[in-house]
């Protein structure tokens, strides 16, 4: 049993609100089973079950430890809106961030159920690195052609195709010439910082 599993139930004097209603939808959101999320969390399954029908409540740092997790807020675990200066992403406040030769535009809000990017893709960019794990993506090709293989078959999309796959299916991407590749990216990995989805993570090659 962990140390965490052990600790006693809140004092009335430091309940927090009910966030069992969240908990599940969140971890079910980013696509991890209860095990992998109790595990992350320094958890025992069961400890996390009992959470998330409401049987326990959690303290203060287990609602920060499965935040960072889930790739979300405390406030969004307790239930409260996300503020309304939130919902637009302006184009000048889109500073681009480049990893593994990919550069990519945060274009959407932090603490969402998805994360919203604009990405390029050079040629000859990570072109046979293999990415799983869970979620969702879809993309939508703005410019130029993308070389998308999913397990073992290949997509060829131009500008306008979209794609939309679970994230455990072996994939990878690149640009199909010489002037690489422009898409809109969405994903729901929100545990994973942007740059470990540009260069992973890695499972090896794809015959």
């Amino acid at each position: 049993m962990n140390a965490s599993d052990a600790a006693p139930p809140a004092g009335p004097g430091d309940e927090l609100p009910a966030v069992a209603p969240q908990l599940r939808g969140l971890r079910r959101r980013t696509g991890l089973t209860l095990e992998a999320a109790a595990r992350a969390a320094g958890l025992s399954p069961a400890h996390l079950s009992r959470l998330e029908t409401g049987q326990r409540q959690p303290s203060l740092p287990m609602l920060l430890s499965l935040a960072r997790i889930y790739g979300t807020t405390v406030s969004e675990l307790l239930g409260e809106t996300v503020a309304d200066r939130d919902a637009v992403i302006r184009a000048g406040d889109m500073e681009p961030t480049r990893a593994g030769g990919w550069t990519y535009f945060q274009a959407g809000a932090p603490g969402r159920g998805m994360q919203a990017l604009r990405v390029r893709v050079p040629y000859g960019s990570q072109g046979d690195i293999v990415r799983v794990h869970p979620g969702e993506e879809w993309l939508h090709v703005l410019s130029g052609r993308l070389r998308l293989r999913l397990g073992d078959t290949v997509h060829l999309l131009a500008p306008g195709d979209s794609a939309h796959f679970d994230s455990l299916t072996p994939h990878r991407l690149a640009a199909e010439n010489q002037d690489g590749v422009e898409l809109l990216f969405v994903h729901t990995l929100l545990q994973s910082p942007t740059a470990t989805l540009c260069l992973g993570p890695l499972t090896g090659e794809l015959p």
